[in-house]
């Protein structure tokens, strides 16, 4: 990517297709998001996603995780959402769960935004956590101890 060059859902989708870690490209693409271009949010989702091999599941995948993100970050942030991601070839037709273990899918099944779920993903509420705003939800804590971990009983 270019020092000048926005790091955009499209181009988070065009890397992965590349051979890019696929967390890393979505990580760069929070940083900007969350951070970096926080004020220009619309320029970074308003690009469609490139063309891709749709016979490839991994990249199909990933184009249709990319769309429902994009309408997920727009509901979520009052960003006004591009048509390009309500295209019907963004969705799969069989399930993709990011876990496999069958207490873990049963708890997707639950959590999972509708903007995924809508699309066959499940992949739970907390994809797209970040640094930035629990930092804003969770103070730091004191560094005062607790009376208890003082008294002489403990030692």
């Amino acid at each position: 990517m270019k020092k000048n060059q926005l790091q955009t859902m499209s181009n988070a989708f065009r890397q992965i297709c590349a051979g890019e870690r696929d967390w890393t490209a979505l990580g760069n693409f929070m940083n900007y998001w969350y951070a970096y271009a926080k004020d220009r949010r619309a320029e970074l989702i308003v690009d469609p996603l490139p063309a891709y091999d749709e016979t490839s599941l991994y990249q199909h995948r990933w184009a249709v995780f990319c769309a429902a993100s994009v309408e997920w970050f727009c509901n979520k942030y009052a960003v006004p959402c591009p048509s390009w991601v309500h295209d019907p070839n963004y969705t799969l037709s069989e399930p993709w769960f990011f876990y496999l273990h069958e207490p873990v899918k049963s708890r997707l099944l639950q959590t999972t935004p509708t903007e995924f779920t809508q699309r066959n993903i499940f992949c739970g509420d907390n994809c797209y956590t970040n640094k930035w705003e629990l930092a804003e939800k969770y103070p730091p804590l004191a560094a005062t101890p607790t009376p208890s971990l003082l008294s002489k009983e403990r030692i």
